[in-house]
C-alpha cells in the first residue's frame, strides 16, 4: 500500500465512526500533532475510494483544527464494504495492558499524561510494603453501557429511569 499526501478538503469524515475523542483528549491530540507531525506519516490516515475516513477520524478532526493543510493517507482500495465496515472497529479496539510498573519506572508521568495516557493515581498508604508489585486490585473497575435514543425525550425518560432504579448516570448529547 501506498502512501500518498492529500488535502484534507478531499477527505470526508465517515458518518458512521462509532468512536469519538472529546474534551481535553482531543486537545492533547490536536497538541500533539502540532508537537509531532511526523506521527502523521508514520500513522497515516486510511481512507476507501470514496475517500471517507475508515481509519483516523479523530486524527483527521484534530488535523483540521492544528490549521494542516495536507495529511499522509493510505487508500484501502483492496477492503470490499464487509471488511471496510470491521476494519472501522478494528482499528479502535484497544488490546492488551499497559505495563504499570514498566512505566512508573521508565517513563515520565507527566509525559505520559500529555500524551494522552490516563494513568491511575495510587494512594502511596493504601500500597503497603515496597515489594508489593501488583497493583491490580488496586485499580477501580468501570463497567459501562451506552444507550442510544432516538430523541431527546427519550434520552430523559431512559435517564429518569435509570436513576430512580440506582444507576449513576451522565446525559451526552453528541
Amino acid at each position: 500500500m501506498n502512501i500518498t499526501t492529500t488535502k484534507l478538503t478531499d477527505i470526508k469524515s465517515n458518518p458512521n465512526n462509532p468512536r469519538i475523542i472529546k474534551d481535553d483528549k482531543f486537545k492533547k491530540l490536536v497538541e500533539s500533532i502540532k508537537e509531532f507531525p511526523q506521527m502523521l506519516s508514520l500513522r497515516p490516515i486510511v481512507v476507501n475510494d470514496n475517500m471517507i475516513v475508515l481509519g483516523g477520524n479523530m486524527r483527521l478532526k484534530a488535523c483540521k483544527e492544528a490549521g494542516l493543510k495536507e495529511v499522509p493517507i493510505i487508500k484501502a482500495s483492496d477492503l470490499n464494504q464487509e471488511q471496510q465496515k470491521a476494519f472501522i472497529i478494528k482499528d479502535n479496539v484497544g488490546y492488551g495492558e499497559w505495563d504499570w510498573d514498566m512505566l512508573a519506572n521508565e517513563w515520565d508521568a507527566e509525559e505520559l499524561v500529555e500524551w494522552g495516557l490516563d494513568v491511575p493515581v495510587f494512594n502511596v498508604d493504601d500500597l503497603g510494603t515496597a515489594d508489593e508489585k501488583d497493583l491490580s486490585d488496586k485499580i477501580q473497575s468501570q463497567f459501562r453501557i451506552e444507550v442510544i435514543c432516538i430523541d431527546e425525550e427519550s434520552q430523559e425518560n431512559t435517564y429518569n429511569n435509570l436513576i430512580e432504579q440506582g444507576y449513576e448516570c451522565r446525559l451526552l448529547t453528541l
